[in-house]
């Protein structure tokens, strides 16, 4: 499908507007004042006419055409107005309304918290949501919802805390639906240990540079990857570096994503919280056996439950568990069953995760008829509604391109069991310092509002061969908070 800009280039979030009705797709973007003659496409056009301008938008698809327009006066306002034409014209077309509207953007809360900075009431939010993003009432309470969840975690935010992400990019195999920066052991077991040892003195490196910075630390997370692919030895020499060599005085929260179920064993368990772990993700995404293994998930639901077993009999009182609505041959009654059976588990976090279509994964290179037809939104549905009455809050919501019925994932949670890391990474309100590979460094200045973004390098091989280059990149740190104040 083309893509056609007349007198504007408003690509990027143009072209995420289109990935609301067909998801997984690449576009040819297409420049000038020609309007295609056949085909399906989109023209966008911005003509204009003296203090004002003429906003059109034209859609073929499918054998249909329909067209909006309208004016606008300020520049600022034109890629707005765009979205909401190309919206309703698509919308028109293929019999879909996206509940989210036009918020094409990963973070939909901050719009709401943008209006509640004005003293704006909840009357006033659900109008100007509508009235400006085309939102549902229905995202637009649950966006609010999770704006009044964050407050009281927000507001313990020290200015110059930071969390500490630790990636370990290797899990038993790779998920259908997976586009992360992981690896299987199997493929990379002989880079493991030269791995480790250069993780251990990046942290090692990092522990003495915000030691001069100031920086105080509040939060570790241990992601990837499957952490406890590692052995019980390996976790428990990882854990014994960070305690050796940060100050954690000040910690509040300390998580290791178990994930994977048939990679989790008592020893293991019994070493991250002997090493300070305070809370843990086990991550079922089902509890049908049969999905598990459509999506080439390599353990079951028996697995599951023993681990979430052993995890309570070592002693965690914070346990997450994710879910994925949407997934290939799940059904919203196996769905529905998944979600019961963790709310009656009583786990403190449930994530309730919707299927994004990755170009980078396996299940949609390997796409089946029929995958983006499925019932995403009921399981969804079903799981608001289950949760809610359930005691459960939304503490944190982020959405992805290409997720089924443009719907969203959001962490649940008892209330006070919020997970103050997803929620200052979600929210970018606290720098967050990654190592390993694959490790995305996130420095954040919110008083003077500036983002930076640091990488490390992708994949193990590549950050094992250039680690002493990629330290070198911890110079970029310094500076940013040079310029702080």
């Amino acid at each position: 499908m083309k893509l056609c800009f007349s007198g504007n280039d408003y690509k990027y979030e143009l072209e995420g507007v289109m990935k609301l009705f067909i998801p997984a797709t690449l576009f040819d973007i297409v420049y000038g004042d020609e309007i295609p003659k056949d085909g399906d496409f989109a023209f966008v056009r911005v003509r204009q006419l003296g203090h004002h301008a003429l906003l059109y938008v034209l859609c073929s698809y499918n054998g249909r055409r329909a067209h909006k327009v309208c004016t606008a006066q300020k520049q600022d306002d034109y890629e707005l107005c765009l979205s909401r034409l190309l919206f309703k014209a698509m919308s028109s077309l293929t019999g879909n309304t996206p509940k989210w509207g036009v918020i094409t953007g990963i973070r939909p809360v901050k719009q709401v918290n943008r209006y509640l900075s004005r003293n704006m009431n909840e009357s006033e939010i659900f109008d100007a949501m509508r009235r400006d993003y085309l939102c549902s009432r229905e995202k637009c309470d649950i966006a609010l919802k999770t704006a009044y969840a964050q407050k009281a975690v927000l507001d313990g935010l020290k200015d110059n805390s930071f969390s500490l992400y630790v990636s370990i990019p290797f899990c038993p195999t790779r998920c259908s639906y997976c586009s992360f920066v992981s690896q299987s052991v199997e493929q990379c077991l002989g880079q493991i240990p030269e791995y480790l040892d250069n993780l251990c003195k990046e942290m090692e490196y990092t522990a003495k540079l915000v030691s001069r910075l100031g920086l105080v630390l509040d939060t570790v997370y241990f992601g990837g990857g499957t952490p406890t692919t590692l052995e019980a030895d390996q976790l428990e020499r990882l854990m014994k570096t960070i305690a050796n060599s940060f100050d954690l005085s000040q910690l509040r929260e300390y998580t290791v994503e178990a994930g994977r179920p048939d990679t989790i064993t008592k020893q293991k368990l019994e070493a991250i919280k002997r090493n300070g772990c305070t809370r843990v993700s086990i991550n079922p995404q089902t509890l049908s056996d049969s999905v598990l293994e459509k999506i080439g998930r390599k353990h079951t639901t028996e697995q599951f439950f023993k681990a979430y077993e052993l995890a309570r009999e070592v002693g965690f009182d914070s346990i997450n568990t994710d879910i994925i609505a949407g997934l290939p041959s799940d059904t919203p009654e196996s769905f529905a069953y998944t979600v019961d059976k963790l709310i009656q588990l009583g786990a403190e976090n449930i994530t309730v995760h919707t299927l994004s279509i990755k170009r980078a994964a396996r299940l949609n290179r390997d796409r089946e008829e029929g995958l983006l037809e499925n019932p995403a939104d009921k399981m969804v549905g079903y799981a608001t509604k289950r949760l809610l009455e359930s005691g459960y809050v939304p503490y944190y919501l982020y959405r992805q391109k290409n997720m089924l019925e443009n719907l969203e994932n959001i962490g649940w949670s008892k209330p006070g069991k919020e997970s103050l890391y997803n929620v200052y990474i979600m929210e970018e309100v606290q720098t967050i310092l990654a190592v390993g590979a694959g490790g995305s460094t996130k420095l954040v200045d919110t008083k003077n509002k500036r983002l930076e973004r640091v990488f490390n390098y992708k994949f193990p091989l590549e950050y094992n061969r250039h680690f002493e280059l990629m330290l070198e990149k911890k110079k970029e740190t310094e500076d940013f908070y040079a310029h702080k104040e």
